[in-house]
């Protein structure tokens, strides 16, 4: 028994030819601008470099000095610095977006 092939001649998602669409940026400038401020980066550099360095600074630093050789009591304070180092970030972050939204309805206000 022959089978017989179902020709359509309509043509699949990935087939369509989007002839009728404009490429992107035909008529409108493209946003080259970054999609991230450089000062949230540096922010984020900075507190980065004190979740690195303040906890371990301050573990070797208290180790023999503060502590005279307890570990636990010098892994404690390591683990505060990393604790401060943390709310202080989310505090700068909460005021940077508290300061955003300002921004943007004192914007609102002189376009009335």
């Amino acid at each position: 028994m022959a089978s017989r092939r179902i020709v359509s001649n309509d043509k699949g998602l990935l087939e369509k030819d989007d002839s009728n669409s404009r490429p992107p940026g035909a008529s409108e400038k493209s946003d080259i601008a970054p999609a991230v401020p450089a000062a949230v980066i540096v922010k984020l550099l900075g507190f980065t470099a004190a979740m690195l360095g303040g906890p371990i600074g301050v573990y070797y630093l208290t180790l023999n000095t503060v502590f005279h050789g307890s570990s636990t009591w010098a892994g404690a304070a390591a683990a505060f610095t990393a604790n401060l180092v943390l709310i202080a970030y989310v505090i700068v972050a909460m005021k940077e977006d508290q300061s955003e939204k300002l921004a943007a309805e004192e914007h609102a206000k002189k376009r009335e």
